[in-house]
């Protein structure tokens, strides 16, 4: 099983952040700039978080800290990987932005990562309480309901992004059980592969946006 899931890890990373670079070089406009940092975002900031988890299959070292504060980390990246995904809504769509909409963004985001930064979280001793667990998901479940919300009402305008909606409903609803629960029920963390399945979708769904419509 460590071998299948070290695997599956390292390959997701190199394809999230190679994919990235990729789209940065090849970036046309800024909604394909935002494509390309959100790709590269995604995998630098679950580097944090799965490097040490592989490490900790092969090691005899204490990784406590280090799979914590990779939490910690992927956390807040993946906080800021929906502001942009929220940003490529606004370009592909042609959506002036609306500013009701910017400050609900933002003090959901604002209070995540506060929230994160608590030290109640015990992210050194890589933690896994239940009430934190919550407290700090639920601005970030709210931020991915909004996203959804946008995607879902545009699904019929453009054919690439017409199922994008439905890939970040898939990841929340892999991830909400593992954050959590996956404390008292380790066996919940086996839902982080099919959520990372949702985000290299994400990312072909960006690659095809860029690179097929050059063709």
């Amino acid at each position: 099983m460590k071998y299948g899931e070290s695997a599956f890890d390292v390959l997701y990373l190199l394809f999230a952040i190679i994919s990235g670079c990729r789209i940065l070089k090849h970036a046309k406009n800024r909604t394909e700039t935002n494509m390309g940092a959100a790709a590269l975002i995604l995998g630098c900031g679950d580097a944090f978080h799965l490097v040490p988890r592989v490490l900790n299959y092969f090691s005899s070292a204490d990784l406590t800290a280090a799979l914590g504060i990779g939490k910690l980390v992927t956390s807040v990246t993946m906080t800021v990987f929906y502001v942009i995904v929220y940003r490529i809504w606004l370009g592909v769509y042609n959506e002036k932005e609306d500013p009701g909409t910017l400050r609900t963004v933002l003090v959901l985001v604002t209070v995540r990562i506060l929230l994160c930064l608590f030290p109640q979280n015990g992210w050194l001793q890589n933690s896994s309480d239940m009430t934190w667990g919550i407290l700090r998901n639920v601005p970030f479940v709210l931020l991915g309901a909004l996203i959804i919300t946008l995607f879902y009402r545009k699904r019929t305008q453009n054919k690439r992004f017409g199922s994008f909606w439905l890939l970040i409903l898939l990841s929340f609803l892999f991830y909400i059980p593992v954050a959590v629960g996956a404390g008292a029920v380790p066996m919940l963390g086996m839902l982080m592969l099919p959520k990372t399945v949702c985000y290299i979708l994400m990312i072909v769904v960006f690659l095809n946006s860029v690179f097929k419509d050059k063709e």
